[in-house]
């Protein structure tokens, strides 16, 4: 994290280890915010790539699963780095700037992609730089809509995944509630300041459980090499693109698409306990007794009690039997639904 930056989120307030803004004092109350007010957060789990030059976008078209080549200005796209066997090694947000590509992602998965997707770079003209420490990325989130963001903005992008140049930045649209501001520190503090007293600041963990609760899935040490893209339903958030052509691991993700049926997918569940399963927990279900049908993938604290978790578990599992987290006698999930259609 920016040097500059952490000790300005530390004179208001902040608490963290590792570079990650863990809470402002009281995560219990930022949590209940997150469900219903205004808030904000320094997105602090997450860093940044650039891939600037004039073969960027070529070169991502080869190595990414989402479409980089239909991406318009100031756009966004989800989407995964797979492996030859086209299993997700990191997932991200990837959005076209004026100077380059930007790729927001888990910052324990960074280093690695960083140095993998620079393996393939050979003679084409693109730098692959980390941004994590020189810009910053807040998170928005409103329940009512664009309400609040007048002081930033003028007006904020209509449509999701779209975005406007504001205030030395960027406001990205996620969702009808949920926006990024990505920019300098500098610029940073001051974006904070003026919306100090609309939203309120927040920790990783609610910012998490917001990513959550829209079926936003993050792919980190503990589960990567583990799931196709379909499998976390990157597909249905618009990270998988069937139109465009050959990419790393592109021949199994479109067999897996075409002509087979998905054994497993990612569901939205709740379990009744105070401390959330680790990504990577195992999932089990009574039909498959002691045989693993599928493990956590994200899981956070919900500010109704209990643990909210996007878990990936066997279909037929959860459409017929019941499913636990860690072991045969672990809780039980029970699903909620998610905010797009599973199919």
């Amino acid at each position: 994290m920016n040097t500059e930056w952490s000790i300005f989120l530390n004179q208001n307030g902040a608490h963290g280890a590792d570079g990650v803004i863990t809470d402002f004092g009281d995560a219990a109350a930022e949590l209940q915010a997150a469900a219903q007010a205004p808030v904000m957060s320094a997105v602090s789990q997450l860093g940044m790539l650039c891939f600037s030059g004039e073969d960027a976008a070529k070169f991502l078209q080869g190595q990414l699963s989402c479409d980089v080549l239909a991406l318009a200005l100031y756009g966004s796209v989800y989407g995964a780095c797979c492996s030859p066997k086209g299993r997700v090694l990191a997932n991200f947000l990837l959005w076209r700037a004026s100077d380059g590509y930007y790729m927001a992602m888990p910052r324990e998965l960074l280093p690695a992609l960083q140095k993998r997707l620079g393996m393939f770079v050979m003679r084409s003209k693109v730098k692959v730089e980390d941004t994590s420490d020189r810009l910053v990325i807040l998170g928005l989130s409103h329940q009512q809509g664009d309400a609040g963001l007048v002081a930033l903005a003028g007006a904020a992008a209509a449509v999701p995944h779209q975005g406007v140049a504001v205030a030395d930045g960027l406001l990205l649209r996620l969702s009808a509630t949920r926006w990024l501001w990505l920019g300098t520190a500098q610029a940073a503090m001051g974006v904070w300041s003026l919306l100090a007293d609309r939203f309120r600041p927040v920790g990783a963990s609610a910012w998490s459980w917001l990513d959550i609760r829209a079926g936003v899935p993050w792919v980190t040490a503990a589960t990567q090499d583990q799931f196709v893209p379909q499998m976390i339903n990157l597909e249905l958030i618009g990270g998988v693109s069937f139109q465009k052509g050959c990419y790393t691991g592109q021949e199994i993700v479109a067999r897996t698409q075409y002509l087979g049926k998905l054994k497993r997918r990612m569901y939205l569940a709740h379990i009744p306990v105070a401390d959330p399963p680790a990504p990577g927990t195992a999932i089990y279900s009574d039909d498959l007794g002691d045989q693993a049908s599928g493990m956590v993938v994200n899981a956070q604290a919900s500010p109704l009690g209990g643990v909210d978790m996007l878990a990936v578990a066997q279909v037929a599992s959860v459409e017929s039997s019941r499913v636990h987290v860690a072991s045969l006698d672990g809780q039980v999930l029970a699903c909620l639904p998610l905010p797009y259609a599973l199919p």
